[in-house]
This record gives C-alpha cells, sequence and structure tokens, in this order.
C-alpha cells in the first residue's frame, strides 16, 4: 500500500513539474485583474458592435491573435476590419487590392504603407481579400496631424472639400482634460507644445468618424490601433461614445510583462480584456 501512495505521490509531482514548464507567450486578464480565456474574449466580441484592438506596433504575438480573432470572428458574425495602419486618402488603392484591381507590388507603389507591413498587416488584409470583407482605412493623413501640432486646428479650416473628406468633420471635438493627453503633455517635456495631444486627438476622432461611417447592422468592426489610442477607455473609445452613447464597444489593450500569472495592479481597468504578453516574445522590427 505504501508502495502505491509513492508512486501516486510520484506520477502527482511528475504532473505538476511538467505543467510547470509549460511557457506560454501570453495571458488575457479582464479589466479587473482576473484571468480570462480567449473563448471568453472571442463570446464577449460577439455581443459588440465595435472591437477596439489595441496592439504594440512591433510585437508578433499581437499580429498573430489580431488574425485568429478576426478568422474566428467571421466564422459566428459578419464583420468588417479596419486600422490605425491606412490612412483615409489611400482608401481607393486599398479598394483596388481588395477587389483584385491592383496588386501587392501596384499597392505598394500608390499607397503609404508601413514598413513592416507585409510581415504584420498583409495576412489580415489578405483574409479579407480572400474572403470579399470590407477593410476600412481610418486614420487622418499624416500631413494633417502634423499640421495641427504645428499651427493647430485653425489650419484645417484653409483645406479643400476632398481634403476634408478624409478628416473627422470640424469642428474637431477635444477634451484636454482626458487622462491620455495630459500624460502626453508631461511626457513631451521640452519639446512639446500644447498642440501634440491636439494632433493625437485628430487621429482618435478621425479613426472613430469612420469607424462609425463604415460601421453595418448586424455586424462586428474589429478595428486595429496602438494600444495608446483606446487605453482607459479614451482617444477612439470616447470619440465613439460621444457620438453614439447606446454603442456596443469592447477594447483590448496590450502590455508586455515578464511574469504572466498575474495582470500589474497598474494596469487594472485599462480595457475591457487586458492581453499581457510575455516580454520576451519576438519583435517584428
Amino acid at each position: 500500500m505504501m508502495k502505491i501512495k509513492l508512486v501516486v505521490l510520484l506520477i502527482a509531482l511528475l504532473i505538476q513539474s511538467g505543467f510547470s514548464q509549460n511557457k506560454l507567450p501570453y495571458q488575457l486578464f479582464d479589466k479587473n485583474g482576473k484571468k480570462a480565456t480567449y473563448d471568453q474574449l472571442l463570446k464577449a466580441t460577439e455581443k459588440m458592435e465595435v472591437v477596439l484592438f489595441g496592439e504594440y506596433h512591433d510585437n508578433s504575438i499581437d499580429h498573430w491573435l489580431e488574425l485568429v480573432l478576426a478568422k474566428d470572428l467571421a466564422k459566428k458574425r459578419n464583420v468588417v476590419l479596419g486600422a490605425e495602419m491606412f490612412e483615409a486618402d489611400n482608401q481607393t488603392q486599398l479598394n483596388q487590392y481588395l477587389k483584385g484591381e491592383i496588386n501587392q507590388k501596384q499597392l505598394d507603389s500608390t499607397a503609404r504603407l508601413w514598413p513592416n507591413y507585409k510581415t504584420d498587416y498583409k495576412p489580415i488584409v489578405d483574409f479579407a481579400k480572400e474572403n470579399n470583407i470590407a477593410f476600412i482605412a481610418t486614420n487622418v493623413p499624416r500631413r494633417y496631424a502634423s499640421m495641427v501640432y504645428k499651427q493647430g486646428y485653425g489650419s484645417l479650416e484653409n483645406l479643400s472639400p476632398e481634403e476634408k473628406s478624409w478628416i473627422a468633420p470640424l469642428p474637431i471635438v477635444y477634451d484636454s482634460s482626458l487622462k491620455g493627453y495630459q500624460e502626453m503633455l508631461k511626457m513631451g517635456g521640452e519639446h512639446t507644445n500644447e498642440n501634440m495631444p491636439k494632433a493625437q486627438n485628430i487621429k482618435d476622432a478621425t479613426m472613430a468618424y469612420f469607424i462609425l461611417k463604415n460601421k453595418k447592422e448586424n455586424s462586428v468592426f474589429i478595428h486595429y490601433n496602438g494600444t495608446y489610442h483606446s487605453d482607459n477607455f479614451e482617444g477612439i473609445y470616447w470619440h465613439l461614445k460621444h457620438a453614439e452613447s447606446e454603442l456596443k464597444i469592447m477594447t483590448i489593450a496590450t502590455v508586455t510583462q515578464s511574469d504572466l500569472s498575474k495582470l500589474g495592479k497598474e494596469q487594472y481597468g485599462k480595457a475591457d480584456f487586458i492581453l499581457v504578453i510575455d516580454e520576451d516574445a519576438t519583435k517584428t522590427y
């Protein structure tokens, strides 16, 4: 009997040791710091009208999970995709690529693609292309954000009607008291000015505007953006709610930690789901 107990104990210890050696690259948590599963995340997205997926632009796990989530959700709901990484005045070229009217090389030469497009965003765009899913270029053309940074919102008044169609309608709504904008002023140091958060705000406002303009009934709009644009239910989220207070929105924030067993207290409340990625996970650039 003693030998049997010893064998059972040994097996238990081996099983426990095996599980402790598992190395997972990420862990999901809810906004209260409770561990969550991918299935819980997927189920929650099914009930939403908009999902804001906040990423680190150089993180391979982020880009993998973005594609996985889009594929799985598309099996259950109609989806529309959109991203910060495409500026609104490049929508025509993006549509041409999605329809097969131009190839990848032609898209490269006619649209302003991010340097990491081919490794990080092309798989999602190609998924949309293969499945006839709309993909929306939501971001403000960078030159207009630069104008706001240098000259303020007044500089936008002289844009042509076509140029104004690529930004959120004027006047741009702006709440300078939002935590994210306040922190931006503090982080900027001597190189910042009061227009820096306004330049960020025009991006947030424009992305929200194009999400609302292109979302469809009985569909989920999945939007990919830098996590800073939707952290703490601010940025894009704030503008969406300002325009449509009853809109069902879910946010996902990204953070990195060395310990995935628990969420850092400072990250509580950052989003509906917090994606904690091992800080050693591969960067794409």
